[in-house]
């Protein structure tokens, strides 16, 4: 088995008994995206030199007879909205080129600390608003099931750089379903840990009281390793939880689930889903009783209301957090001639910068929290997620995580549905109630469709509780026992 086709615990573990070097292993991957990357379109900065300088002190501190950090030289890109020092950071917006950040993002620094080489930052739809990775300013992400598919979104540049083996484990952001979803699409393990239970400090917001940072990896124990890396209380995110790390890794090692109950929500299965995600999902559930589960049905009503009040609340906030990117204090400035005025120049600038995703949901956010419109739509859908996280809360009380289809259908053609935003939010419809009422969740692949292109499948847990899924997600992939690659 070559390097790039090794898992990430079996690289760690390589790299820590000398079997081979941080080096060898990083150039590898390097190696691999530059034959790739044309097509793919994964990544929007390479740091070879940064990568190489991180290997090379891992395999030093092998050398010296120091003990290794957990992830000591294993690869690992970075979602391009999160801050690292001194390597640019777009968020795929225009309206950012250029700038390169002074100080890392929490998650980069604990990536460091545990010895991980970051080869590079990850395409991504421009600010995280999109399920195709179409929106990101320097042109789509691929799908390397197939080059003419979308690979989901926001987070498609991390996916498509796991599932095409760019790297062995990548870190997106999920504020309404964008590890999830993509993780589907392109046949990976992708994972929204509970709300808070990584720090977004250093993470460019979207939407403050839904954004998380979370793992891709190709198996749940890989995800796990990297899930435990990057979670724990930071003193400098007012929303970080002050809680143990639940035991994710000794969860996805163990993969027991006999007698537990998997709760399976009605409202998101059946008509509005692809067949083959419907079979896939229905054969899923019998692998999981074989495992020693109970599967049982569960009845979350509110629900059908998510997806409204989501796209209320998202860009509420998305409309109040970019309104610091105004030409004066970060990357892109327009029409400074010395003629214009701050506002003309913030305007034109603004203009130039954000893409037309950005524009239509900075316009929504800002039509619903304006005077007089406030109590109607952003105040009822706070009221409507409430309603959601008591249906979740219902629902933990008959089972200890919940399972539904990932994604209403496989991924689809670039292009298919730019002009039509309604039936491109649809995507999320299974994945933006655990956003709401901050809850953990999983995708994981479980087969393909009639085409090709991969299925996902997703566990919910309630919060803190990111261990039970671990063990459920464990148990399915060692049931399935899915080889398949692109």
């Amino acid at each position: 088995m070559s390097l790039t086709d090794t898992t990430a615990v079996e690289l760690a573990a390589g790299i820590a008994a000398g079997e081979y070097s941080a080096r060898e292993v990083t150039t590898a991957f390097l190696d691999r995206i530059a034959a790739t990357d044309e097509r793919l379109n994964a990544f929007l900065a390479v740091d070879t030199p940064g990568a190489l300088a991180a290997a090379d002190a891992v395999d030093a501190a092998r050398a010296a007879g120091e003990p290794l950090a957990p992830l000591a030289g294993v690869p690992v890109a970075v979602k391009d909205v999160l801050t690292t020092a001194g390597l640019a950071t777009t968020c795929g917006s225009r309206i950012l080129e250029g700038w390169i950040p002074p100080y890392d993002a929490t998650v980069t620094a604990s990536l460091k600390r545990a010895g991980a080489v970051i080869v590079g930052k990850t395409n991504m739809d421009e600010f995280a608003m999109g399920s195709s990775t179409e929106n990101s300013a320097y042109g789509p992400s691929r799908n390397p099931w197939n080059t003419d598919l979308i690979p989901g979104g926001s987070s498609g540049g991390s996916a498509v750089a796991v599932a095409a083996r760019q790297v062995p484990l990548a870190i997106g952001t999920d504020t309404g379903g964008s590890i999830r979803q993509p993780a589907a699409m392109t046949g990976v393990v992708g994972v929204k840990p509970t709300y808070g239970g990584v720090s977004r400090y250093g993470l460019v917001a979207l939407a403050s009281s839904l954004d998380q940072a979370g793992p891709f990896a190709t198996t749940v124990s890989d995800a796990a390793l990297l899930h435990s890396v990057i979670a724990g209380y930071d003193p400098k995110d007012s929303t970080s939880l002050d809680a143990p790390v639940p035991p994710v890794v000794e969860a996805a090692a163990r993969g027991d689930i006999k007698g537990m109950r998997i709760g399976v929500v009605k409202q998101l299965t059946g008509d509005g889903f692809q067949r083959e995600v419907r079979e896939h999902f229905a054969r899923s559930l019998d692998l999981l009783a074989d495992a020693g589960a109970q599967i049982v049905e569960v009845s979350c009503p509110h629900f059908e209301y998510a997806l409204a009040a989501y796209y209320l609340v998202m860009p509420s906030e998305c409309s109040s957090n970019l309104a610091k990117f105004d030409a004066i204090r970060y990357g892109l400035r327009v029409g400074d001639d010395g003629q214009k005025s701050v506002e003309q120049v913030m305007a034109m600038t603004r203009e130039a910068g954000f893409g037309p995703e950005v524009k239509r949901r900075i316009m929504l956010g800002t039509y619903a929290l304006s005077s007089g419109y406030y109590d109607a739509y952003y105040g009822q859908a706070q009221k409507v997620r409430t309603l959601i996280a008591e249906d979740f809360a219902k629902a933990f009380e008959v089972a200890a995580v919940l399972a539904t289809p990932t994604a209403p259908t496989t991924a689809f053609p670039i292009g298919e549905k730019v002009d039509d935003p309604l039936s491109m939010y649809l995507q999320d419809i299974a994945t933006i109630p655990a956003n709401l009422a901050g809850l953990p969740g999983m995708s994981l692949p479980v087969g393909l469709d009639d085409k090709g292109p991969p299925v996902g499948l997703q566990f919910l847990a309630p919060a803190l509780a990111d261990d039970r899924m671990y063990a459920a997600g464990a148990a399915l992939e060692a049931a399935i026992g899915c080889e398949a690659r692109p």
